[in-house]
């Protein structure tokens, strides 16, 4: 197998590029961390909202049949039980295996920033976000159903369980990233060009496209 490698010019010009795009990049992201705080605010779920901090007024669901009967509903979960019993990718939500207080289990998206805990996180009673149920046929995405029942099937699989509502967000650096890696590439494709040019210009290095002279005709 022929192995190719760039001449050490191309290196050195890069790497100069790389360096000077720290700068715009560093802007970029000062700038994305303002815009954040604006994204932040139009996806956090309010109390009592989908998604929201459960308060005392909102109904402590059971079962299935609780579900089903209710606009709005929290759960009570023992620790962190609602986040290890198996989980996957749904569509645009991350899924977990929520077990009822009545054994029963269901697919769930759970805002974790509105998880209320009573005592020790691990051992302690948890309050889930405000729930609504979404009626899905969940068995139409095989790999989730294979990841989301590793350790126990789902009771049912005709709808799932939406605690996320408005509070879905990406973290910061998921959100800076794309506009930081545009600047940088950008940045980078500027000054490459220019660096090398530069360098031709004073011989240090050797041009990208050498002209060809033309040969006099015996004629001539």
């Amino acid at each position: 197998m022929r192995c190719h490698h760039l001449r050490f010019d191309i290196w050195l010009c890069l790497l100069f590029a790389l360096f000077v795009s720290i700068f715009p990049a560093g802007l970029a992201e000062r700038i994305m961390k303002e815009q954040y705080k604006n994204y932040a605010e139009e996806h956090t779920a309010a109390e009592g909202e989908i998604g929201g901090i459960a308060g005392e007024d909102i109904f402590r669901a059971q079962s299935v049949e609780d579900l089903e009967t209710h606009e709005k509903f929290t759960v009570l979960s023992p620790g962190i039980e609602y986040r290890n019993l198996g989980a996957g990718y749904y569509k645009n939500y991350y899924l977990y295996a929520l077990t009822l207080p009545s054994g029963e289990r269901v697919a769930a998206a759970i805002n974790m920033e509105n998880v209320q805990t009573d005592g020790d996180y691990y051992t302690g009673e948890a309050t889930l976000p405000v729930g609504q149920i979404i009626r899905e046929d969940l068995t139409a995405e095989q790999e989730f159903i294979s990841q989301i029942e590793y350790n126990e099937p789902l009771s049912r699989k005709d709808f799932y369980v939406d605690m996320m509502g408005n509070g879905q967000k990406a973290s910061q650096e998921d959100y800076a990233l794309p506009a930081i890696m545009f600047v940088r590439v950008i940045t980078v494709l500027i000054f490459f060009p220019l660096f090398h040019a530069l360098g031709a210009k004073f011989g240090i290095f050797p041009p990208f496209w050498v002209s060809k002279k033309k040969k006099p005709s015996e004629w001539d």
